[in-house]
């Protein structure tokens, strides 16, 4: 999985030389870039952790270990210019809090789906998201079009995972995916929409598995 993160984030490099030399701005490329990370390297790894880990503690690690690599790449002056942003270290704060995410809600819950559920909200609901804006604004912007985009993608994922996670919370997954896809449009100084994504979330989830599905289905 280290692997496959590695070679996603630096075959990235690619796409960022292809773009550029066919006209397209540095930081529209930077911020396609950034995405693609979020979906092929996170996203993947998020759907394979419940098939191979029994607990959380190697996600944790990876995330913390992802985060303070990324970190260290901007702080060191060896920043990944191909999809790093000089102005912000929002990469670095969505590995530290997808390893946060997926150890808490395990351990709270014991429930694998339920855990990885907000952190892939970040991965391909922001990730559909800044392509989405992307494309339209070539920049990176806060835009209500990018919320819908996002939803499209959040609430049909809480709602599946959600009913086939051991808690069978779908309306609680969601109601956090909604909750997810409405949160990411806002940022308050270094409290930035990762953070906002995945601690919502994560919360809303903690009520809903604790107090159980709204309705019953049957």
């Amino acid at each position: 999985m280290a692997f496959w993160v590695l070679l996603v984030i630096y075959g990235t490099r690619w796409t960022y030389n292809y773009w550029t030399s066919q006209g397209m701005e540095e930081m529209v490329a930077v911020y396609y870039n950034r995405k693609i990370v979020h979906m092929l390297a996170a996203g993947v790894v998020l759907l394979i952790i419940p098939f191979v880990f029994t607990d959380p503690v190697l996600p944790l690690i990876g995330g913390f270990t992802l985060g303070g690599f990324t970190a260290f790449m901007h702080q060191s002056g060896r920043r990944m210019y191909w999809m790093q942003n000089p102005e912000n270290m929002n990469d670095s704060s969505f590995a530290f809090m997808l390893g946060l995410s997926v150890y808490l809600l395990w351990v709270l819950f014991d429930d694998p789906w339920l855990a990885v559920l907000p952190s892939l909200f970040m991965a391909f609901g922001d990730g559909v998201t800044g392509i989405v804006r992307n494309k339209m604004f070539s920049k990176r912007t806060k835009s209500a079009w990018g919320n819908v985009a996002m939803a499209v993608v959040c609430l049909p994922m809480g709602w599946f995972i959600g009913m086939e996670s051991i808690t069978s919370i779908p309306i609680w997954g969601l109601l956090s995916g909604a909750l997810a896809s409405f949160v990411e449009r806002y940022e308050f100084g270094p409290i930035d929409d990762n953070v906002l994504i995945a601690t919502a979330s994560t919360i809303l989830l903690i009520i809903g598995a604790t107090f159980g599905p709204i309705i019953a289905l049957s």
